[in-house]
């Protein structure tokens, strides 16, 4: 007698049309096409994962330089000095101040400005 996994094929199929619900067409309705949809899904969403913590980083980066280059100052020199001065600060709360709090931030520059001149 053979053996039938009916029930267990079922449920895998049931878990992938649940995560292909709201996919066009018969992405969402034919287990085949939705497998593959999911899977493909599945690595973009993984990869992107780890895309998005670059992505930040590099808008981090471009709003602290286009900041302090109206101060006067490149980025890397922004850092440099951030580094001599012992300001430890991240970039991420860098950003927030640079356009959310411009009077703390023109502090942090007069900081970063002191510790270039003497170091």
């Amino acid at each position: 007698m053979r053996v039938k996994g009916g029930i267990v094929t079922r449920r895998r199929h049931k878990k992938i049309l649940k995560l292909a619900k709201g996919y066009w067409g018969a992405k969402s309705r034919c287990f085949r096409r939705a497998n593959e949809a999911v899977i493909r899904a599945l690595a973009n969403a993984y990869r992107d994962r780890k895309l998005k913590k670059r992505m930040f980083r590099r808008w981090w980066i471009a709003r602290i330089n286009a900041a302090v280059r109206l101060h006067g100052l490149s980025y890397s020199k922004f850092i440099h000095g951030l580094k001599l001065a012992g300001i430890g600060l991240n970039r991420k709360m860098l950003a927030e101040m640079a356009v959310n709090d411009p009077h703390g931030f023109s502090e942090v520059i007069s900081k970063v400005k002191a510790a270039l001149a003497s170091g």
